[in-house]
Parts: C-alpha cells; structure tokens; sequence
C-alpha cells in the first residue's frame, strides 16, 4: 500500500495553513464615516448610521433581562438612553468589543440613591470564546449587546470613539 501523500495535498495543506496564520480580527474600513449608532431593543436590531443613510444593520442580543433601562449591577439589563462608545478592547473574552459610557450621571445618582451599584463594563462583543452561538442564543449577556465575531469585526472598524448611540426601548 502506498502511503505517500500526494505533492499537490501538501502544497495545497502548506497554503491553507500560511494563509489562516495570516487571517486577523482586525479589518479596515475606508468608507463613509459612521456618524451615529441606534439599538432598538425590543426589535433586537443595531443600526450604524452615515450622514446620509444606514451604512449597516445588525440583528443583537442583549441581557438576560432585556425589558427595562439598566439600573443596577447584576439585573442583567441592557441601558436605554443616550451614551457615546468610549473605549474598545482588542483583547476582549468576547472576541472584540467595543464599550459603552454606561453609567452616565443620571444613571450613578439613581442607583446612589438607592444605595446600589449602578453597574459598568457595558460592551458590544462577539461571542465569547466557548459555549455560545450569539446568532442563535438570544438573550445571554449580563447587559452587553452581542453580535458574531464576523459582524463586530465591521462594527469595530467602522465605530471610532466618541461615536454617539442611542438606546431604545
């Protein structure tokens, strides 16, 4: 029996392998800019905004409590609202993420008041490493908004910081 592999298998072998070393997370964007994002919760949908029409529209999902404005740590719900993107983190366990300015001031002297945390570290990500399909999985985060990898590695080529977004109910 001949056990040799073909010289074609190899070659063919030793160019996937090169080229999927080569793939990244990371992509360019050198469109129009994104000048507003819109979520609408109860739609499940992210909308990425131009000057002059929707650039991109997304299908998310959101906390595992996803009626009602965000108001403390742990009640898994996503904020509703006016906030900005304020930072992104290209090591995030959710593939990539980029983050939103929840709490705002409103939201601190609320949870303040009474006597809680109003919570932090709300993100749009991908998936998280194991266990998850966030296309099929609704509703999983602890108040992010989840997307798939392919789609946050758009979204985070194309959001820059300080891009405002508005949270619907």
């Amino acid at each position: 029996m001949n056990t040799r592999i073909p010289r074609r298998v190899l070659l063919l072998g030793g160019l996937a392998a090169l080229l999927s070393g080569c793939a990244s997370k990371f992509r360019s964007y050198n469109g129009p800019e994104v000048t507003r994002l819109r979520m609408y919760k109860a739609q499940r949908l992210l909308v990425l905004d131009g000057a002059d029409d929707v650039l991109r529209t997304y299908p998310i999902g959101l906390g595992f409590a996803p009626e009602g404005h965000k108001q403390f740590e742990g009640d898994g719900r996503t904020p509703e609202g006016s906030y900005v993107i304020d930072r992104r983190n290209p090591d995030s366990l959710f593939h990539l993420s980029i983050g939103i300015s929840y709490p705002n001031e409103a939201d601190i002297a609320f949870a303040e008041a009474q006597g809680r945390s109003p919570g932090k570290d709300i993100f749009i990500h991908g998936g998280p490493r194991r266990g998850i399909d966030p296309v099929n999985v609704r509703d999983w985060t602890a108040g992010c908004i989840s997307v798939t990898d392919r789609q946050i590695e758009e979204i985070y080529a194309m959001v820059r910081d300080g891009t405002p977004i508005d949270i619907y109910a």
